[in-house]
């Protein structure tokens, strides 16, 4: 609920909070308390600005939670404008309600508080979060996400000696008010990223004495580094000097395991990789670089930490790996085609990943989506389908709610295979046939790398290819293993496809990564609904839903989900989310089955 920043609201919150477990809950309940401000005292680069933290801390506190736990976040807005957090990855079972983007939320306003609740049902694996209001992901406000596996799941190789989170991720000199305005007038855009932060550190041997991240390790010890990139725009090739990686997990996915001497990670996307510290007793150089564009006449754009084996006095020597070379793309789509499911693994539940597979699966939808840029009234702005996403006042999934969306937008008139003849502004929401397969295809018209993600859902990654698609581009699908995740990058003049099963309803958006991109316009919103009342559908709104826009604003009191509703499905009508663009006007498991490795 929307308060004043008191300790009396926050002791009602929990009181509502706690009032509602119930012992038949699944999982535990995990009950944070975020305030969430701008800091001027952090130096990630040598320039002063400020950077948002959550508690104080950039980036921000991790959540470490286990399959079915029930999480709780109540976010205290100490910023001067509104604000939204989003749960990359996430897939909020039955619940856009806590989505936390502005399709499905009101923002919290400067000086009042809410409480997320959602529960990681189902899932397992390397996430993170972040602000999507006004640029803010620009000026940190992210942090990580673990989802562990439970006790009774098997886990697809041996227990690392410990687990590291390293958020990766480009970062401008800018502050983030300026970033935006550049962004929202500027005809060419934003300028080349200045630097490239690891958890939210500056590179090893900087000139300004700021602080680098170090990574502990214990020689003949295998860890698991959890890789998020983090950053608003460019794709990055992660490597350690003199070690090689075993890729294990994509957002959620265990993967074959494949040994890479660098990982392309592209923005928003999530792995696991085991390493092994198998070399002599001593420090070695961790990079982040910029690939799929040439850097070359920004030297500085680099991250380094530093991995430190305890018995170590010796510095990082020796060459940087030098990676592979930044305009190379057959190596990183042949990279990205290698990463396929793991098909005999468990994650969440105890019958094997392939269990679940696309090889034969009716397709009820096809979206073909191009991503570019047009001028519209005299400014640059992003489209799909030559439509740049104009965000409405109040959320969607609010307005559905009560009006039935009437007022706020109009269903399926964005053109899902087609591109507008004239670019235009448009509040573009289309309908997913709950419980039907799509097929995506998503056409990157623009020259720098993108990278789309789908609200609510992991989705096959099922092909790759250049030129124009068409429907013999499927005879060249990976139908058989093909990796699930939720975000997919997608290369310059290039088509990524991907399937997924609208078997969670909901208002879900759709967008592009690239922080830009998503700002200026790049994004659509699919509605996944089921009238029929009989069959539990979504979960009712929560007690603190918050009214914006068109309701006015405030909180409207409503049945609060409880961790009981989280572990089952309740009826509750269709989807929203929260506002934050500039221009915007008015089965059941199976027995266990074999797998390598013991549980732990």
């Amino acid at each position: 609920m929307a308060s004043h920043m008191d300790h009396g609201p926050l002791q009602i919150v929990w009181v509502l909070i706690l009032a509602a477990l119930t012992t038949g809950a699944r999982g535990i309940d995990i009950l944070l308390e975020w305030n969430v401000a701008l800091n001027w005292n952090i130096r990630p680069i040598n320039v002063e600005q400020p950077v948002i933290t959550i508690n104080g801390m950039f980036p921000g506190p991790l959540i470490n939670a286990t399959t079915n736990d029930n999480v709780y976040v109540n976010v205290f807005n100490n910023l001067d404008e509104p604000f939204l957090m989003t749960w990359n990855g996430i897939q909020q079972r039955l619940n856009s309600w806590q989505d936390g983007v502005s399709g499905t939320n009101c923002p919290i306003q400067p000086g009042s508080n809410w409480t997320y609740a959602f529960q990681t049902k189902d899932q397992i694996g390397s996430f993170f979060y972040f602000p999507t209001t006004g640029f803010q992901k620009a000026a940190g406000g992210f942090g990580p996400i673990r989802v562990n596996n439970r006790n009774v799941i098997l886990v697809p190789f041996p227990k690392p000696e410990a687990e590291f989170d390293v958020l990766i991720g480009d970062w401008s000199s800018f502050p983030y008010k300026r970033s935006r305005v550049i962004a929202e007038k500027n005809p060419y855009g934003l300028e080349f990223p200045h630097s490239i932060l690891i958890n939210g550190k500056a590179p090893y041997n900087n000139s300004w004495g700021g602080s680098f991240e170090s990574f502990t390790v214990t020689k003949g010890n295998t860890y698991r580094l959890r890789i998020s990139n983090v950053g608003s725009s460019l794709s990055l090739n992660f490597r350690i000097q003199n070690h090689q990686m075993v890729l294990v997990e994509s957002e959620g996915s265990y993967t074959d395991q494949i040994t890479l001497d660098s990982l392309d990670v592209h923005v928003g996307q999530s792995y696991s990789v085991l390493v092994t510290a198998n070399q002599n007793d001593a420090d070695y150089y961790i990079l982040a670089t910029p690939t799929q564009v040439d850097s070359s006449g920004f030297p500085d754009t680099v991250g380094m930490a530093v991995l430190h084996y305890s018995n170590s006095n010796t510095p990082p020597t020796g060459p940087k790996p030098p990676g592979p070379d930044q305009m190379d793309r057959e190596f990183s789509i042949n990279q990205a085609r290698s990463i396929r499911w793991n098909m005999t693994a468990g994650a969440a539940r105890p019958n094997p990943q392939g269990t679940f597979n696309v090889t034969k699966v009716a397709l009820n939808q096809t979206f073909i989506l191009h991503g570019s840029s047009a001028q519209i009234t005299g400014l640059t702005r992003y489209t799909v389908n030559n439509v740049s996403y104009l965000t409405p006042t109040t959320p969607l999934k609010l307005a559905d709610y009560l009006v039935n969306g009437s007022r706020v937008y109009q269903l399926d008139a964005f053109p899902v295979d087609s591109i507008n003849q004239e670019a235009a502004y448009g509040t573009s929401v289309v309908t997913g046939i709950h419980k039907g397969w799509i097929e995506i295809v998503i056409k990157n018209d623009n020259d720098v790398m993108d990278t789309w993600h789908l609200d609510g859902f992991g989705f096959y990654v099922v092909g790759f290819g250049n030129g124009d698609w068409s429907p013999d581009s499927r005879q060249f699908y990976n139908l058989y293993d093909p990796v699930v995740r939720s975000t997919v990058q997608v290369y310059p003049g290039e088509w990524s496809a991907i399937f997924a099963y609208l078997d969670n309803p909901g208002m879900w958006n759709l967008r592009s990564q690239r922080l830009e991109n998503w700002y200026l316009g790049q994004e659509m919103y699919l509605r996944v609904h089921d009238n029929d009342p009989n069959p539990a559908k979504e979960r009712p709104p929560p007690q603190n839903l918050l009214l914006c826009g068109i309701f006015g604003s405030g909180s409207v009191h409503a049945p609060a989900p409880s961790p009981q509703d989280l572990n089952s499905s309740t009826t509750a009508p269709s989807p929203q989310v929260p506002c934050w663009t500039n221009i915007s006007p008015d089965p059941a498991p199976s027995p266990p089955a074999p797998s390598p490795q013991a549980s732990w």
